[in-house]
């Protein structure tokens, strides 16, 4: 059964320690600038948002890659990309809706999130439970819609957007 991180914002302290333990975990230094997971602070919120990758059903990072050297691993369900494959070109990082992707120029690599291939190790160091390794059909559909409208309407009145909505 296909799990997903579930991330509550409300919870958040903005420690930054899922960034640090991350970097470390995958590249082997503590270094945020190189996590699969990114803390966004905003600040006349007083939010701190933990942003990761949102593993999309029909991934545009999948589809885009002129190499192939993204897919969908069939055990886990979660997008994943074959850096023995992967040429570096960064269009993956472009067209991610969700700023998820990033581009390591150490490591002149894409980094995004693998779920620590079944063991994200954000979760289990997060003292204050702000973010949850569950099973997909779990959540339902509602909680998605509200965490998402209120995540939304957040960012937009921290950017002082007129919208329609």
């Amino acid at each position: 059964m296909a799990k997903v991180l579930m991330i509550d914002h409300e919870k958040c302290t903005g420690c930054r320690l899922c960034e640090l333990v991350c970097s470390v975990n995958h590249e082997g230094v503590s270094n945020p600038s190189r996590s699969r997971i990114n803390v966004i602070k905003w600040e006349s919120e007083g939010l701190y948002i933990p942003m990761s990758c949102q593993q999309c059903e029909d991934a545009p990072c999948l589809a885009i890659c002129p190499v192939k050297a993204i897919s969908r691993d069939q055990d886990l369900d979660y997008v994943k990309v074959d850096y023995n494959v992967c040429i570096g070109c960064r269009t993956c990082v472009a067209v991610c809706p969700f700023g998820a992707m990033a581009f390591d120029v150490t490591g002149k690599k894409v980094i995004k999130c693998d779920f620590c291939e079944g063991e994200p190790q954000c979760v289990r160091f997060c003292d204050v439970k702000a973010i949850d390794y569950v099973d997909a059909d779990q959540l339902s559909m509602v909680k998605k819609r509200e965490a998402a409208q209120k995540q939304s309407m957040a960012q937009k009145k921290a950017l002082d957007l007129k919208t329609r909505i």
